[in-house]
């Protein structure tokens, strides 16, 4: 059987099959480990897991959570489909020394997705199991923003090592911030801390910071949730462009401010995993 051909089948099988329901209500985590994966973070951070592969030289594997939007495929700079080896599992693409899947890989480009909450499920399940990651030391999940479909199937189903609140400083985002700590905490899933994005816009003339969206929110919050307050990463010009053409802002500006934010972060949380995992004793079960 082909690649493209057991693609197909195998794609079909998502849509079409095996498709299982998944209770709406939060529970405790008794996820499953993905074999040869480490560590499970989910994180709203593409530049984090470039970070973590280029500045702290880990093994690092990209799961794009947002279903309906996968954004990966052009931040990453990744173009046709994930073969399929002889366990019929699905091959990662890789660029900038991370592995990436997502659904923006399995459809055409600018294909909507209309699936009910059962399909998008079960395709993250399969996404997340059903490729062949190969050793890595941490899998992060790029979840979409809220406490949906996606974010429940992903803390119910796999074992999260820990997941990471990101949120700019102003009052509206950090709501947000605070509903995804509670989920987090009611379905037993340790939070490693809390990021503030868009800190500040860094004006590309004067180099002067610009608080537009508030300042010192995220750190705030951290503190009143009894949380890690992990960092803030600046908004400039560079992140944009950098996004629109598929190359991460710690690759193609390493020395900017915002490359920076990001790789103290990942040095962060290399270290919170490594607190957690000395915390908690978690029964392994691989599939």
């Amino acid at each position: 059987m082909k690649g493209a051909f057991k693609f197909n089948v195998i794609f079909n099988k998502w849509k079409f099959g095996g498709v299982r329901e998944i209770s709406a209500l939060p529970g405790k985590a008794k996820g499953l480990k993905i074999d040869g994966v480490k560590d499970i973070v989910a994180v709203a951070s593409v530049n984090l897991a470039v970070a973590l592969a280029n500045k702290c030289q880990l093994a690092v594997g990209l799961l794009d959570a947002d279903v309906y939007g996968p954004s990966i495929p052009t931040m990453m700079k990744l173009h046709g489909k994930p073969e399929v080896n002889e366990n019929l599992k699905m091959i990662p693409k890789e660029n900038y020394s991370v592995k990436c899947m997502s659904m923006g890989l399995l459809v055409e480009k600018d294909a909507p997705i209309v699936w009910r909450g059962p399909m998008v499920m079960n395709a993250l399940e399969k996404m997340a199991k059903g490729v062949d990651w190969g050793q890595l030391d941490v899998l992060v999940v790029d979840m979409p923003p809220g406490t949906g479909d996606a974010q429940l199937t992903i803390s119910q189903r796999l074992q999260l090592s820990g997941a990471i609140i990101v949120s700019t400083p102003q009052d509206i985002a950090l709501l947000d911030a605070r509903r995804g700590a509670h989920m987090f905490n009611k379905v037993d899933v340790p939070i490693i801390g809390i990021i503030e994005n868009m800190s500040c816009f860094m004006c590309p003339h004067c180099c002067q910071p610009s608080y537009i969206f508030g300042e010192g929110g995220a750190r705030r919050t951290a503190a009143e949730l009894c949380l890690q307050y992990l960092g803030d990463v600046p908004l400039e010009m560079d992140i944009r462009t950098s996004c629109d053409e598929g190359v991460p802002i710690v690759i193609s500006s390493p020395d900017s401010a915002s490359a920076s934010g990001y790789t103290d972060v990942a040095q962060k949380v290399m270290k919170r995993l490594e607190e957690l995992s000395q915390k908690q004793f978690r029964p392994e079960i691989s599939v």
